[in-house]
């Protein structure tokens, strides 16, 4: 049905375009193929195809944000595909949580190595190093500060998000990956110094500690009895200790409140860079993200504790409001209360405890030049009642364990500094990722960070270097979609009924087998394209016969003389510099010859076709093929092996943070 191909020549840039989820995906999980295989029923390789680059797959099977959703391209014809929800299909049924458990790593465990690593921190950054470290041979200790591991995976989203037992069904399968050990209840600066860890012989220590340390808001009344911080109540709720908590209460949240403050260090970008160490600005859509998710899950645990009402004040006006419209219709639907537009100005109390917030309406947002500066209508106070007031303002990361003779330099904003592609620090050998140094972030964002740290560290350690993937190219014979799949309709996610859903009854409920196949059906199939190569010797060439525009569903084709196309030096410049990677779409033409030789030019518009085929069929000479693309790892280069290790050989350790 195909021929496969690894030599053959395909512009990076070009490919990276018609891969839009997989380039969306900070780990780079190629969504496409098993969202096509699941349509195709072949749910075990499709999960196979999902898990593999993603040690935390059956995780982000519930609470991913999914970034690969936002750039699907069938979110332009209608509705994006539901990725997350296929990928949870997929880990119930094969993932570590399920009754029939596929181990993805059988074969992929390479030589042990006699380098220990340290991993400061047992969240989602720390979890897919030791993950991806272990693969490679290292032995890898996991320092956890808290009862159990999984970091803000366990201790900040809600059960009713994320079941413990999933949790800890891939913390148990990433500790069998291979020699990692967890040392829980093991606090950086409480039980060991930085300085211990290399002291007691770890040839590298990755810093994941992210970021458990509510931030404040500055107004009067916030030390009154009955006000809390996020992250302190989410922390005592989801390792069961005892909250007593009111029956009215109000979150004051936004993504923009925690923006504010998580930016407040630095009002100017600043960027410094010593031996190559990088001091990264947080990302606005990451922190008002998690700031959004943080608000909703308090506002939602605090009903499910008791509380009669739960308001939710925000500066936001609601079509301003950084949470996803159906966050904000979810918790609505559970009956949250909002008041969008509206400022915190002061906690009210009587006795020691809180009574009210009082608040004023937002005028605006954001001034003229774009930056986050509320301002407000003189005059406009108002007071809500209530008795708990619980503020959802953002998260910082605790870096007191660092020490001056640990040599890591940190931040302006209170982040570690880092090399963006190592991720190693100013001080050589100690590596960090995650919330402590990118600020607040997706959990994929974390898995992303672990699988860089881990190459990073092997990189410094073994000195070879990982190369860019290998692209494998299949020349279909036949290729046809499933039949009306622009029709289907985006299958609505099953959710728990209303009235079901108290305690830590999971809310989402998932696709059975047929749904998720229906809506894996939609998929337009983006690593595939339609290829015009033809072949002389075969009789393949284009007869301009103009077929394949006339069948085209949607006029994404045009043929054109060369004389209405316009060359500029910057193209041919690029032409010349990969005359190879456009061989075929130029016919042998030089990149010299552009705007002097005459003929004809087929133009597509890659960003309408939806690979159904009709061009290939309808070519009556076969010059129109359909190719699909597949990235395949590369082996690393420059490697020393474990024989030369063990006889004393070291590579030489490059300078600390210096980009590779």
């Amino acid at each position: 049905m195909f021929k496969r191909f690894k030599t053959k020549k395909v512009d990076g840039d070009w490919l990276n375009t018609n891969f839009p989820c997989m380039m969306a995906c900070p780990a780079h999980t190629n969504a496409g193929r098993y969202v096509g295989l699941i349509a195709e029923g072949r749910f075990e390789e499709a999960y196979r195809f999902a898990r593999d680059p993603n040690p935390l797959a059956s995780i982000c099977g519930r609470v991913c944000a999914h970034p690969c959703e936002t750039a699907c391209r069938r979110g332009e014809i209608d509705k994006p595909i539901s990725i997350r929800a296929l990928k949870r299909f997929l880990t119930e049924s094969y993932g570590p949580e399920s009754k029939r458990p596929i181990d993805v790593n059988t074969g992929r465990q390479q030589p042990k190595l006699p380098f220990k690593v340290a991993v400061v921190g047992g969240g989602p950054v720390g979890l897919s190093a030791a993950h991806d470290l272990a693969l490679m041979g290292y032995a890898v200790t996991i320092f956890e500060a808290a009862p159990v591991a999984g970091g803000m995976l366990y201790l900040g989203i809600p059960e009713y998000r994320l079941p413990r037992s999933v949790v800890e069904a891939q913390v148990r399968e990433i500790l069998e990956t291979g020699d990692i050990i967890l040392k829980l209840n093991h606090a950086a600066g409480r039980d060991f110094m930085v300085s211990d860890l290399r002291r007691q012989g770890f040839d590298a220590v990755l810093i994941a500690v992210g970021a458990h340390r509510s931030r404040d808001l500055s107004i009067p009344g916030v030390d009154l009895d009955g006000v809390h911080k996020g992250i302190d109540f989410l922390l005592n709720v989801n390792l069961g200790y005892k909250f007593t908590i009111g029956k009215k209460v109000v979150v004051i949240g936004g993504g923009n409140v925690a923006m504010d403050v998580a930016r407040s260090a630095a009002r100017e970008v600043v960027k410094r860079h010593v031996a190559g160490v990088e001091d990264v600005e947080p990302s606005t859509e990451n922190v008002n993200a998690v700031a959004t998710r943080e608000m909703v899950d308090i506002s939602l645990s605090a009903l499910r504790l008791g509380a009669r009402e739960v308001d939710i004040v925000c500066l936001e006006r609601r079509n301003e409001m950084p949470a996803a419209l159906e966050e904000i219709e979810e918790a609505e639907a559970e009956g949250i209360i909002m008041y969008p537009g509206l400022g915190p100005k002061r906690v009210v109390g009587k006795d020691g405890r809180v009574i009210g917030l009082e608040t004023l309406k937002t005028k605006w947002v954001f001034d003229e030049n774009k930056r986050f500066n509320p301002t407000f209508h003189e005059g406009s106070e108002s007071v809500l009642e209530c008795d708990t007031i619980i503020m959802a303002i953002g998260q910082a990361p605790r870096l007191d364990f660092l020490k001056p003779e640990d040599k890591v330099e940190i931040s302006p904003r209170g982040l570690i500094g880092v090399n963006p592609q190592t991720l190693m620090t100013s001080a050589t050998g100690i590596f960090a990722g995650g919330d402590c140094v990118f600020g607040p972030r997706l959990i994929i964002d974390s898995v992303a960070d672990g699988k860089r740290a881990a190459i990073g560290i092997d990189e410094h350690l073994r000195g070879r270097k990982h190369p860019e993937p290998i692209i494998e190219v299949e020349v279909m014979k036949r290729h046809a979609m499933p039949l009306d799949y622009l029709d289907i309709l985006r299958q609505p996610i099953p959710m728990l009924p209303l009235e079901r859903r108290t305690g830590v009854t999971e809310v989402e409920v998932g696709y059975d087998a047929q749904s998720a196949m229906e809506e894996a059906q939609r998929c337009l199939h983006c690593w595939v394209n339609t290829i015009f190569e033809g072949c002389e010797e075969d009789g393949t060439s284009c007869i301009l016969c103009g077929g394949c525009v006339d069948v085209c569903p949607e006029n994404c084709l045009e043929l054109v003389s060369l004389d209405r196309i316009e060359f500029t030096p910057d193209t041919v410049d690029a032409i010349r510099a990969e005359q190879e990677c456009f061989g075929v779409e130029l016919n042998e033409v030089a990149a010299d010859e552009l705007g002097v030789v005459t003929g004809s030019a087929m133009l597509k518009d890659e960003t309408r076709c939806i690979r159904c085929g009709l061009c290939a069929m309808r070519c009556p000479v076969g010059t129109i093929t359909m190719e699909s693309y597949n990235l395949l790892p590369a082996e690393p280069t420059g490697l020393i092996s474990v024989e030369a290790i063990d006889a004393g050989v070291r590579p030489k350790a490059p300078d600390a943070g210096a980009p590779k």
